[in-house]
């Protein structure tokens, strides 16, 4: 940047660096994360906040995806740029000012140049809300199931699911993907007051995998699938045996670690 001062011509240098920028969401007015023609995605409003507040053209990418309607508690981007870092208080008050209100920045943090948000992932957390009586204040935010389901034959098969690591039986038809392995970390179904609620993690995911999975649990909880015939679809790798896929609703994507420490520029 060039600063000029009476007849005094000042230079100022910012180096181009890599950041990290976490945010939040509720996915409901947007076709998931990633940009796709002729559809509203978070990945697109991000990009032109970005673009606005640093007068330049910026490119962010994803952690991962999430399906259309799906939240996220905790969503990580990296982008390249020349930041003050002085600012970054700043800047995130910026970002938040001309963003959607659904969408929110919480922090910046300047990583390694070669740091990738998407693939240096050490594990993703997501957790599905399953509401049994109505409730307006959660419409769009849970799924409305008033059935009874049996929540501890579901940690059963909570227990089941854990000793697998191939999940093709839960993920998409035709999604183009190397492999099908996955390393699960934990699964566990809670209840808390009216709401159930279900906690998976896991290196990786497959496309709808979550919810595919849940479908087909709830169809255990419901008596309409027994454990022994749940090993017969994981082992399938057939995702036409499971259970159906559960509205994206109810779906948030939880929190998301990487193998190195994240310190927002704020607090350093």
């Amino acid at each position: 940047m060039v600063k000029i001062s009476g007849l005094l011509i000042i230079y100022t240098f910012t180096s181009m660096h890599r950041y990290f920028l976490e945010l939040c969401f509720v996915g409901t007015a947007y076709h998931g994360w990633q940009i796709q023609d002729n559809a509203k995605a978070v990945q697109g409003e991000v990009n032109k906040a970005l673009s606005t507040v640093l007068q330049t053209d910026c490119f962010v990418t994803g952690a991962g995806r999430t399906d259309t309607g799906v939240h996220a508690m905790q969503m990580f981007c990296h982008f390249d740029a020349e930041i003050n870092e002085s600012d970054a208080d700043k800047l995130i008050y910026q970002l938040n000012s001309v963003i959607p209100s659904d969408i929110a920045f919480k922090s910046v943090v300047r990583v390694k140049d070669d740091a990738n948000a998407r693939f240096d992932a050490s594990s993703r957390s997501y957790l599905y809300q399953i509401v049994q009586q109505k409730d307006p204040f959660l419409i769009n935010k849970a799924w409305y199931y008033p059935f009874k389901i049996n929540l501890e034959l579901m940690n059963e098969a909570c227990d089941i699911l854990k000793s697998y690591r191939n999940f093709a039986s839960f993920s998409k038809s035709g999604s183009d993907v190397k492999t099908d392995i996955c390393d699960l970390k934990h699964a566990l179904w809670t209840k808390n007051g009216g709401i159930i609620l279900f906690n998976i993690s896991a290196d990786r995911f497959l496309r709808n995998m979550v919810r595919a999975i849940v479908g087909t649990m709830v169809e255990i909880g419901r008596g309409k699938m027994d454990l022994a015939e749940f090993r017969k679809v994981i082992e399938s790798s057939d995702r036409s045996k499971a259970g159906f896929s559960v509205p994206p609703c109810g779906l948030y994507l939880k929190s998301i670690s990487y193998p190195y420490e994240l310190i927002p520029l704020n607090n350093v």
